[in-house]
């Protein structure tokens, strides 16, 4: 197959991802009300069953990730990515129309199972892209979702005035639209043979894993994955409440502040991946840039002022340079007919921090911003600097031991 080729389908796919993730954060502003609304329940029981919803999501992506890939490494990329985004869509409007409580569950328990769609599209870059320029392609990935991270909660904040079931049904209408104009413009990337059998045994976490092991540098960058993650969701499950306790934000701070994080990765990934692995080679983009996150925790676990909190978060943006590059070296170490695995694979590592990262940090959060014993809010983002430093010597050793350039 030519490659070259092929290469006009990567802006659809980027238009894929960016879907996904727009419909993603389209349901978040309204997500509170809903549940409020099937459920009866007042703001802080709300909270807690929002909680399970979001636990029932990490788990299906946990589960069905490798399952995705693998199906893809099978049948192909189109129909897996046509079909998941085209369920997908369904879903939404299932969920728009959910009558009680346990439908808007059973909605995002298929929403956890089809929104493993990324695994199948990372998996087209390296089907199509030559080994020395997949960061670059990786980071346009990235900035697409990022864009649609940052897009997707603002049009659901302003489809939200007319309903709170009108951002589910813009969702649905986007990823419909989606899969359509994929079944029509995108030209498969895996030829038949390069194609591999299915195996469950293979396709779960566990079986994954045992694969990705046989790979030492890839089995060392998903172990970085996994502390880098679990180091993030500081931000993702404590950063509005420690704002709101120590800063007094309100909404419009934190929407602003997560807005702009999501710019500076879109930008970063987007443009600047490239050519910072042209100059520097992927291995030194990784290492050197996955060091800044350690200070950006240090800075915004310390913060005496919003200002000085959203320094904390430019530097941690520089961090973003270190998925791409490592995606890149390790699609060199796996097979061509294993590419979806390997996305599948790094789909769980990130599902398992989601399910165990957030009870973790609001738990060290609740514990060290109550009048008992130390007051100290910031202490969820040491244990992230702590879980950053381990990450950046597991990746250093890794890329020393195995990495060729």
């Amino acid at each position: 197959m030519d490659k070259a080729a092929q290469r006009p389908g990567l802006g659809l796919i980027a238009f894929i991802v960016f879907i996904d993730m727009a419909g993603i954060g389209l349901i978040i502003p309204v997500m509170p009300k809903l549940v409020m609304q099937l459920s009866g329940a007042q703001v802080d029981r709300a909270a807690e069953i929002g909680g399970w919803l979001l636990f029932a999501y990490a788990i299906m992506q946990f589960v069905f990730s490798p399952i995705i890939g693998g199906l893809s490494d099978r049948f192909g990329r189109k129909p897996v990515l046509i079909s998941t985004l085209a369920a997908l869509g369904l879903d939404y409007a299932l969920m728009a129309m959910a009558p009680t409580l346990a439908w808007l569950f059973v909605g995002r328990v298929i929403s956890g199972v089809m929104g493993a769609t990324w695994a199948a599209a990372n998996s087209c870059v390296a089907d199509v892209i030559e080994p020395e320029k997949r960061g670059a392609v990786y980071g346009l990935m990235g900035g697409a979702g990022a864009a649609g991270f940052v897009l997707g909660p603002a049009l659901g904040g302003v489809f939200g005035l007319w309903g709170d079931r009108v951002p589910f049904w813009v969702a649905s209408v986007l990823c419909l639209i989606g899969a359509a104009y994929g079944a029509y413009a995108f030209r498969e990337t895996l030829p038949p043979e390069k194609r591999r059998r299915f195996s469950l045994k293979r396709a779960n976490p566990f079986g994954t894993m045992q694969q990705m092991m046989k790979a030492p540098l890839v089995f060392g960058c998903l172990i970085t994955i996994f502390f880098m993650q679990f180091a993030a969701q500081s931000n993702f499950a404590v950063w509005s409440y420690y704002g709101t306790l120590k800063f007094d934000w309100g909404p419009l701070t934190i929407g602003a502040t997560v807005a702009l994080f999501g710019i500076l990765l879109a930008i970063i990934q987007g443009l600047l991946v490239g050519k910072v692995i042209a100059r520097f080679g992927a291995v030194k983009t990784a290492g050197w840039s996955l060091m800044f996150a350690i200070p950006s925790y240090l800075v915004i676990g310390f913060a005496g002022s919003t200002a000085i909190a959203i320094v904390g978060l430019i530097i941690g943006s520089i961090s973003g340079l270190t998925f791409p590059a490592m995606q890149s070296l390790m699609t060199e170490k796996v097979a061509e007919d294993a590419q979806g695995e390997l996305q599948g694979a790094i789909g769980s590592v990130v599902s398992l921090t989601s399910i165990i990262g957030p009870p973790a940090m609001t738990g060290v959060f609740g514990a060290y911003a109550d009048s008992t014993g130390l007051y100290f809010p910031g202490a969820p983002y040491m244990l992230a600097a702590a879980l950053m430093a381990v990450a950046v010597t597991i990746l250093w050793r890794t890329m020393r031991l195995y990495a060729v350039r």
